[in-house]
C-alpha cells in the first residue's frame, strides 16, 4: 500500500500545522460516509480538501447501520420509486469500487402462503427492473424442499415458501475509512478529533472554521473557500454556529441492533422478519454471530454519540424470532453485543420516523455554508456528487465527472469473490480459514499486507491479528483503543468475548506506536470495558424489572 493512501501520520501536530498554513478549496465538517464521499469526490476533481471530524471517523451514524448496501425494497410500498431506482442501481457501483465492502448475498423473504409469495414476486420484479439487475441475480422462489435444505431453522408450518433476492453486505465503518483513504491518496488532509466550534466569515461569507483538538486542546484555524457541513445528526448544531436561531430541519430516528451467538440462532441466509407493527427487520449472519435490527423510533433527546439502548427496543427485535424459527425464543439475556445509532432524517411534520422518506437534502445558506443531511448509506456517492454541484455554485465553477471516478477504493482492486481471496490469503499467510475470511471481508486485497505486518493473533487461539493494530494506527488513523476495537477490527461487535481478551495486548501495542504512558494505556482499557458494559446495560435493567 502506498503511504499516500494512509490517513495517519507519526506527527499529528505537523498535520494540524499544515491545516493552519493553507487555504483549501473545500473544508468538510464530518467524517461519516457523507463527508468521506464529498472529500473523495472533491479530491478526485483536483480540489484541495480538508476534512475535520469531531470524534473518530465513522464514530456516529456511519458505524451503526444494518451494514447493507441495498436499494430499500420497503420504500416501494411508500411510493418512493425514484429513491429505490437510484439506490438499487448504485449497489453495483459500490460493489465495483470495493467488492469486499459490497459483497453479494441472498436475502430471504419468507411468505405465509402462495398468495403472499405472489405479492413478493410482483414487488421484487419491479425492484429488479428499477435496479437493472442482471438475469443471474434475479430472485427465485423456494418451497418445502429448498427451504428444508437451505434454511432448515425456518418454521415451515408458518412460512412454507419464500422468495430470495440479491442484496449486498458491507462494513459501514470500513467503507467510510476506505473513502477517506482514497481522498487522502488524492491530496486531501483528513484529521479526526477536531471539533468545529466556530464558523469564520469574511465580508459576510463563510471563509473557514475554528476547531479544537480533542487530543491536545489546541485551537485550530482552517481557511476554506467553500465549507460543507456533513455532520449527520449534528448538522443543526453546526448550522447554528452560522445562523443562530435557524429553524430545525431534522427528525432524529434511533436504530438499534443486537448480536447473538450463531449457535443460538443458526440461520444461513440474510432474512427479513416482519414485526407486530408491520415493519421489517433483518437477521444477518456474520462469522460466529447473527445480528438483528433495526428499530426506527423517534429520538427527541437530540444528537448523541452513544444513544442509550432501551430494553423495550431489544425485546422488540427479539420478538419476531419466535414466530419465524423453530427454536427457543431469543431474549435480551442472549445478546452478547449491541449498537445504537441516530439517523438524521429530513423532518416531515405529522409523520413518524418509519414513515419519513430517506431522501437527502442540501441547503445553501446566505453565507455560503453548504449543509447536507438525510439519505442512505447506499447512495452516498450520489449525495456527494450533488453536494459538489453546490460547491461549484460557491466557487463559481462547474464540475464534470471526475477523471478517476471508477478507481477502486483501497482494498478493492481485485476480481472475483471475497471467498476466493480468503482462500489465497490462508495459503499465502498460513493463517486459519476463518481468520482469512474475516480479514478478506475487512481489508480486501490489502489483507495480505495487514497479515504480513504480524500474523500472530493478539491472544492464543484468537482471530484478531497483531498486525491489525499496527495497520489501524499507521494507515487508518486510529487514535484510541475504542477506535481499534469498534471501528477498525470490529471485534467489539462480532467477537465480543475475544475483544475482552485482546484489550490489554492491543493497548500495549498502541502504546508503543503512539507513545502513550502506561497510565494512558490502562485508561484506554478501562474506557473500552466501560463502553462494552454500557452497550449491554439493558440486560441488568431487565433483570431488575423481573425482580
Amino acid at each position: 500500500m502506498s503511504s499516500a493512501y494512509a490517513i495517519a501520520t507519526p506527527d499529528r501536530s505537523a498535520r494540524i500545522d499544515r491545516l493552519e498554513s493553507s487555504t483549501f478549496d473545500v473544508v468538510v465538517i464530518g467524517g461519516g460516509i457523507t463527508g468521506a464521499g464529498v472529500a473523495r469526490e472533491a479530491a478526485l476533481r483536483g480540489l484541495s480538501v480538508a476534512l475535520l471530524e469531531a470524534e473518530d471517523f465513522a464514530a456516529g451514524t456511519s458505524s451503526r447501520s444494518s451494514k447493507l448496501i441495498h436499494g430499500g425494497l420497503r420504500y416501494l410500498a411508500l411510493g418512493d420509486v425514484a429513491l429505490v431506482r437510484e439506490t438499487a442501481r448504485e449497489r453495483k457501483c459500490v460493489h465495483a469500487l470495493a467488492p469486499h465492502l459490497a459483497e453479494p448475498c441472498w436475502m430471504l423473504l419468507p411468505a405465509r402462503s402462495r398468495a403472499g409469495l405472489m405479492k413478493f414476486r410482483t414487488a421484487l420484479g419491479a425492484y429488479e427492473k428499477l435496479g437493472a439487475v442482471a438475469p443471474a441475480d434475479c430472485h427465485s422462489n423456494w418451497f418445502e424442499s429448498e427451504l428444508s435444505e437451505n434454511e432448515p431453522l425456518l418454521d415451515r408450518s408458518q412460512h412454507p415458501c419464500a422468495s430470495t433476492y440479491r442484496e449486498y453486505l458491507t462494513d459501514d465503518a470500513r467503507l467510510v475509512i476506505a473513502n477517506l483513504r482514497a481522498a487522502a491518496g488524492h491530496g486531501a488532509e483528513v484529521v479526526s478529533y477536531l471539533r468545529v466550534d466556530e464558523i469564520l466569515r469574511q465580508s459576510g461569507r463563510v471563509s473557514g472554521v475554528v476547531a479544537r483538538c480533542g487530543m491536545s486542546g489546541r485551537r485550530v484555524r482552517v481557511c476554506g473557500r467553500a465549507v460543507v457541513n456533513a455532520s449527520g445528526p449534528w448538522v443543526e448544531g453546526v448550522r447554528a454556529l452560522d445562523e443562530p436561531g435557524a429553524p430545525p430541519l431534522l427528525h432524529l430516528s434511533r436504530g438499534i441492533h443486537v448480536v447473538v451467538r450463531a449457535e443460538r440462532l443458526p440461520v444461513r441466509n440474510h432474512i427479513i422478519l416482519g414485526t407486530e407493527d408491520r415493519r421489517s427487520i433483518f437477521a444477518i449472519p456474520r462469522g460466529d454471530c447473527v445480528y438483528l435490527g433495526t428499530t426506527d423510533t423517534s429520538h427527541p433527546r437530540g444528537a448523541e454519540l452513544w444513544p442509550r439502548i432501551e430494553v423495550e427496543d431489544v425485546e422488540y427485535l427479539c420478538d419476531p424470532v419466535r414466530r419465524y424459527f423453530d427454536t427457543d425464543p431469543i431474549t435480551p439475556d442472549d445478546c452478547v453485543a449491541a449498537w445504537a445509532g441516530l439517523r438524521p432524517l429530513i423532518a416531515q411534520p405529522g409523520k413518524q420516523a418509519r414513515e419519513i422518506s430517506r431522501r437527502d437534502e442540501i441547503w445553501l445558506a446566505a453565507s455560503g455554508l453548504i449543509s447536507v443531511a438525510g439519505g442512505k448509506l447506499t447512495g452516498y456517492r450520489k449525495m456527494a456528487s450533488s453536494v459538489m454541484e453546490k460547491v461549484g455554485d460557491v466557487l463559481g465553477r462547474r464540475f464534470g465527472p471526475p477523471p478517476e471516478e471508477d478507481e477502486p477504493l483501497p482494498g478493492g482492486d481485485f476480481a472475483g469473490e471475497v471467498s476466493v481471496l480468503a482462500v489465497r490469503l490462508a495459503a499465502a499467510s498460513g493463517i486459519g480459514e476463518a481468520c482469512a475470511r474475516r480479514l478478506a471481508r475487512l481489508y480486501g486485497c490489502e489483507a495480505e499486507a495487514v497479515a504480513s505486518r504480524d500474523a500472530d493473533p493478539l491472544v492464543p487461539g484468537g482471530r484478531v491479528l497483531c498486525g491489525e493494530v499496527d495497520w489501524a494506527v499507521e494507515c487508518e488513523g486510529a487514535e484510541t483503543l475504542i477506535d481499534v476495537v469498534y471501528r477498525r477490527t470490529r471485534s467489539a461487535l462480532y467477537e465480543p468475548e475475544e475483544c475482552q481478551r485482546i484489550l490489554e495486548p492491543a493497548a500495549w501495542r498502541m502504546r508503543a506506536a503512539l507513545g502513550w504512558s502506561a497510565e494512558r494505556a490502562v485508561e484506554e482499557i478501562a474506557t473500552v470495558r466501560d463502553r462494552m458494559a454500557k452497550d449491554l446495560a439493558f440486560k441488568s435493567v431487565r433483570s431488575e424489572c423481573d425482580e
